[in-house]
């Protein structure tokens, strides 16, 4: 997956103009067309490219800009869902929220992102796609969902298939690295999340179980799971603590490389690293994305270097430690993207020189 020492990359999402997030709203108020809306992100994703390739970024993300969310992609792939308003974590937010059984209308939407991406670059690219179950858990609601889908393991159940066609679609277009998100599995870690739960190890397992599914015997892509503690921008993260917890589950995990979060100060312990299996590449999450300082190069070589104490340099990859807008409203500012990413891969060329 990767020729050189410490390949870098981004999590997913970059920060989104003011222009592409009035775009985003136009199409949800149905104020211009989907076909629209499609040619006015085709003509902004080479800027998001640029950004990351001058920054010196390795491998390459469409920067999510034509989805209102990294998770929201399912309901253009999907009918059967509903924006509603619902109170999470004591503020009111706009869902999309299943209320009907799911029916595929726009297969292939993963693949005709990173169709559009490759058009732009010569670099390795990555596309992401949510975990079904974390979109169970986001859009599955105890009042509107039960005549759909009596339960949410239901719902999860339902989304498997659709996310593998996904998967396969994906492959099917020369994709090499396909990224998972699941920021919910990682909140299990946090005891004050977990207990809530009554056995929070078998929803776990069952999570891991649900990923595995997805990928099984599906060939010719490398898969990569992300895990943090939920993005707030700068009103900064819902979970804490480590990664003990889940990291038995995680090491029964299918996968190629794990994700994880470093730079904040609740993401626990780097020895952890030493209890992963030797599978994992590890991406390594050393700049933060949610507040507005700047990382230096030196205070990321920093972070890795602690990280070298417990794995080897060839199976560290550098990324933020999450996307910098997973949702459209994120107010980021996108030249502060710019900059740390920038401080990425210098830090990343001073490794090199290191260790190489």
């Amino acid at each position: 997956m990767a020729s050189k020492l410490f390949p870098t990359t981004v999590v997913g999402s970059m920060p989104r103009p003011q222009h592409i997030k009035d775009l985003i709203n136009e199409l949800i108020s149905q104020n211009i067309s989907t076909e629209a809306f499609q040619r006015a992100i085709d003509s902004a994703i080479p800027y998001v490219v640029q950004i990351q390739e001058i920054a010196g970024i390795d491998i390459i993300s469409d920067g999510e800009w034509g989805r209102k969310s990294y998770i929201g992609i399912i309901a253009d792939i999907c009918s059967g869902f509903d924006l509603t308003t619902r109170e999470v974590n004591g503020e009111q937010q706009t869902w999309h929220t299943v209320t009907d059984i799911l029916q595929v209308i726009n297969p292939g939407q993963a693949a005709n992102e990173a169709k559009r991406l490759k058009k732009h670059t010569e670099n390795d690219i990555k596309v992401a796609l949510p975990s079904p179950y974390l979109l169970s858990e986001r859009m599955w609601d105890k009042k509107n969902s039960v005549t759909a889908y009596p339960t949410r393991k239901a719902f999860t159940e339902s989304l498997i298939p659709i996310i593998r066609t996904e998967l396969i679609k994906l492959r099917d277009e020369g994709v090499s690295i396909v990224q998972f998100d699941d920021p919910q599995l990682c909140l299990l870690a946090d005891p004050n999340i977990s207990k809530a739960f009554e056995d929070v190890n078998r929803e776990i397992d069952y999570s891991i179980n649900v990923l595995n599914r997805v990928v099984d015997r599906i060939d010719g892509m490398k898969f990569a799971l992300h895990l943090c503690r939920r993005n707030k921008g700068r009103s900064g993260w819902i979970g804490e603590g480590g990664y003990e917890p889940i990291v038995p589950g995680l090491n029964d995990l299918n996968f190629d490389m794990l994700m994880l979060e470093f730079a904040i100060p609740v993401a626990g312990d780097k020895r952890i690293l030493s209890r992963l299996s030797n599978k994992f590449d590890v991406g390594l999450g050393c700049v933060d994305c949610r507040s507005p300082h700047i990382d230096t190069p030196e205070e990321i070589v920093i972070r890795v270097e602690e990280a070298l104490n417990f794995i080897d340099s060839e199976r560290i990859y550098l990324h933020p430690d999450c996307g910098f807008a997973p949702g459209s409203a994120a107010e980021i500012p996108i030249d502060e993207a710019y900059r740390k990413i920038r401080n990425l891969s210098l830090a990343a060329n001073i490794l090199r020189e290191k260790y190489g």
